[in-house]
Parts: structure tokens; sequence; C-alpha cells
């Protein structure tokens, strides 16, 4: 029986920024045919345009929406993310660095870490950091693509990207706009309903036009003009594990060259990120307004930036959490209408990025079959707590109580989720796992260990193996600081391949 006269005609996408034109080019590059795609957004509305420190499978997004990595980097004056060096977090005068890719590598059963856990019973050895591959780099300002050969130690990390966001979104509208997207600039003054089921049916701007669609895709901010002004979808508020509400954000010009990695520095009522681009810094203060005016958080931040501020400090003000439903009759929320979990491990772009292929991998006809949509709300929603609890461990495990906050942190009750993860890596240093973590377990362990969780004994196992530790250990260590030592500089690279014009 043919099904096709129920496929999906035209889909509005309500809302520009990175959000807006990421689901753009991504479905305008999956679509070829017999779908309209309407981008609707305002130049009177700005965008928050935050979203500037990425994590590694925004790669395989831009592969996926056929982008050449070169010519993105030096259109959004991008550089390079070996990952986040954390600063004063557990507790003052303490740094370790979360990083992408492994430790090392696994040369036994047992993972390395439960050789080096071993050895630092009987012996000084250094922190976790220095058997990690994108800390040997980091830590040096060096940066080169990792090696295709699994043999090689240089194999053994992974990269992301720090852009400016506002560039992203123009690149991105390029791309899209040649695929054939309509962008119609214009301020939606009123959502219609169809009466028969409440589904959205046509959006009306202030010039009177009115544009009906089959889906309607919302990214329009923090408002969610769709998904909870019309569809009143409700928002699950997690404020009590992530008290942080506001942030200021300023950009200032750049001292020597940009770094390969994002710093976060915990201060008083919250943190400072530090984002460095090829034509300056991104900076901002994320705080909790309980325990620090947007005033004196400006001030702070002002006081602490490498260089001359190059705008006067921007506030933002969120919630943290998640709307009920991301998917609600024939509206999908996408970016900071779906919900928002504090930039610390920098999410924000990835969970649009993960709404885009969830909606690819269960794309609806027009029925729009519950069933459909039910399964991708199961599994945002296990996303979202997932990410959750990645980012309450980095303000529960600290030992800082030079404030209110981070006293409060420090006592508040916690998901049973991470409770169970905490317990069994303080008993014997095991990441468990109830399924796919986008922070898998070499992330776990990074915070875990940097935040002085430390287990109080190794894996049993590793007292049945004969391997010698000690020595495997001290090898890699040697050939990784060796191959770091041997790569060119993040701004070398860059000027070679990439450098803005």
């Amino acid at each position: 029986m043919e099904n096709s006269n129920r496929q999906i005609r035209s889909i509005i996408i309500v809302g520009g920024g990175s959000s807006g034109w990421m689901t753009a080019a991504s479905l305008s590059n999956a679509l070829t045919q017999g779908c309209e795609i309407i981008l609707i957004e305002s130049d009177e509305i700005g965008t928050v345009g935050v979203g500037e420190a990425t994590i590694p499978p925004i790669k395989t997004l831009n592969q996926s929406m056929g982008l050449d990595e070169s010519e993105f980097m030096r259109r959004t004056q991008g550089t390079f993310k070996l990952g986040i060096q954390f600063i004063d977090w557990a507790k003052q005068g303490h740094s370790y660095f979360h990083q992408f890719g492994p430790h090392g590598v696994q040369f036994d059963y047992s993972p390395l870490h439960q050789y080096w856990l071993k050895s630092r019973q009987y012996k000084d050895m250094p922190p976790i950091d220095e058997y990690s591959m994108a800390w040997a780099a980091a830590s040096r300002g060096k940066f080169d693509r990792p090696s295709q050969d699994p043999r090689q130690v240089t194999s053994m990390y992974d990269y992301a990207y720090h852009f400016d966001a506002g560039l992203y979104a123009k690149f991105l509208r390029e791309v899209s706009e040649k695929r054939g997207v309509k962008r119609m600039e214009g301020k939606i003054v009123h959502v219609d309903l169809r009466a028969s089921d409440g589904f959205v049916e046509k959006v009306r701007l202030a010039d009177g036009r009115e544009i009906a669609g089959d889906l309607f895709i919302d990214c329009s901010g923090f408002r969610g003009l769709l998904i909870e002004e019309t569809l009143h979808t409700g928002y699950e508020d997690w404020s009590h594990w992530l008290p942080c509400d506001r942030a200021m954000a300023v950009p200032c010009e750049s001292v020597g060259d940009p770094l390969p990695y994002t710093r976060a520095t915990a201060r008083e009522a919250g943190w400072q990120w530090r984002i460095p681009l090829q034509h300056r810094i991104g900076n901002g203060y994320v705080f909790c307004s309980q325990f620090m005016s947007e005033d004196e958080a400006a001030s702070l931040l002002l006081q602490r930036l490498d260089g001359k501020a190059l705008a006067d400090p921007r506030p933002l003000r969120f919630t943290t959490g998640r709307r009920k439903k991301f998917w609600n009759k024939n509206v999908i929320a996408l970016g900071l209408s779906s919900g928002f979990m504090e930039p610390l491990e920098s999410t924000s772009l990835h969970l649009v990025q993960s709404g885009i292929s969830k909606l690819l991998a269960l794309f609806p006809d027009r029925d729009f079959d519950p069933l459909v949509s039910d399964e991708y709300n199961r599994l945002g929603n296990a996303e979202f707590e997932r990410i959750r609890d990645f980012l309450i461990l980095h303000y529960k495990l600290t030992a800082r109580d030079d404030s209110p906050l981070w006293r409060y942190t420090a006592d508040m009750s916690i998901p049973d989720s991470l409770k169970h993860k905490m317990a069994h890596f303080k008993r014997y240093g095991r990441i468990v796992t109830d399924g796919y973590d986008l922070f898998g377990p070499s992330s776990w362990l990074a915070v875990q260990l940097g935040q002085l969780n430390m287990p109080e004994r190794h894996d049993p196992l590793v007292d049945h193996r004969r391997v010698d530790g000690d020595s495997t250990l001290k090898q890699l260590r040697h050939a990784m600081n060796t191959a770091a030592n041997n790569m060119p500089s993040h701004m070398a690279f860059i000027r070679r391949h990439c450098a803005a014009q």
C-alpha cells in the first residue's frame, strides 16, 4: 500500500542562532526531496551565542552536514580543544584536566588507572593527567590531528573546537540556503492551533504573513515560544542540584597564542570560563544569584580578564532543567527551548546535535504516531539525566568551604543514579554505567580523581596478573611526552591549515 501521501511536506524552524541553523543544515542535507524547510528568525531578537566550546561528537555533525574542517575553522575563527582544565574545583590551589580520549592505552584486562592506583600504595605517582596524550599536548600548547594508526601513542586522544557561535550560525545559513532552505525575516506574534487535536497549524508574523507547516522545530531559546508558551509542556527544575542560574559573558583581547583547551576556574559563587579563539578570548562568570548580584559578578569578571574587554558584560538568566517533553504533538524543541544545563562541560550544542540525530532516526510522517514521539522523549530524558549527573559530580565532590555556594553543594542530596556511580568508584575505582553515556569511562575517571574522590583500594583482579605496571606506566608516559614535544604548536598548526583571513 502506498504511504507516501502521509509524508511530511513542510518543516518550519522557529528561531535561528546556532541551534536553528544546525537544524536547517542537517535536515536539508538529509531530506533531499519532497519537503520544504523554512526558517523564521527576527533580527530584532538576539541569540545567546555563548556556545563557543564543544565536545568531540561535533566533528561527526560537521561531517554529516558536509562541512570541510579547515573551511569551518577559518569561517568561525576556530581553535582546537583537547579538553577542559579545572582550576580550584576540588580545593583551592588544585587543578586537573578532563581530557578528550583515554588515559594511556589499556595494556591488560584491567584499565590503566587500576595499575596506577596499585602503584600509589607504595610510591609517589604523578597525577593521572600525566598518562593522557591530550594533556601531554595541551600542557605544552601543542596540537596535531590524531594518528590513524592505533599502535601509536598519538592515536590516543580526541579533540573538539572553540569557535564563534555567531559566525558558525552565519556559515550554516549559507550552507542551508544553498541547499534550498528558505529564510524568512519576521517576528512571530501569534500561533494558531488546530481545533481538532491542538497541533500547531501555522504561525503569524507581525506583518500579517501566515506560515503553515506539518512539523515545527522550536529553536526560540529559553522562552520556548511553541513548546512552552503555546503548548504549555511544563519544565522540570534541577536547580536544587545545579544552583547556578546566571552568567555574565564578555569577550576580551587575546594575549599570546591561543591555548588548545578550555579553562574553567571555580570562583566565590560559581565559576569562570575562558575560551580562546583566533581573534579574541571568550569569558564568562556562571554564578548563583542567591549568593552574588549581577553587578558584583560583572565587576569580578572584568577584573580577572587576561586582556582588555571588548564589550560590556552581558547577562544571561536561566533555570537548569529540561522540558517535561522535548517532542509534544507536532513540535520538537531543540537548543535552549528544550532545557538548559550550564556550560560547564560544553554540552549545549551537543544536545542540539543529538536531538537532530534522534529526529532523523525517528523521523515521523503526518500521522505523528505517539509511539515515535514517546521513544524520542525517553531517549532525550535519559541523555539529559546522565549529563546532569556528570555535572553535579563537579559540585558535589568539593572540599571547598570558603563560600556559601560550595558549602551548599558539598552537603546537598544527589540523585541515586549518581550515588551509585560514586560509591563504586570510591570502593574499587570502578566506573559503572547503565548503558550509553555521552561522557564515557575516561571522562568519569578524570573528574572523580580530579575532584579527589580517591578509591579506597584497587580492583582485586590486578593482584592476580603477572604485569609490571610500574615500568609500563613509566614507558607510556615517556612515549607521550616525546610525541607531544615533536608536535607543532597549536598556533603553528592553525596558521598552516585554517587561519582566519
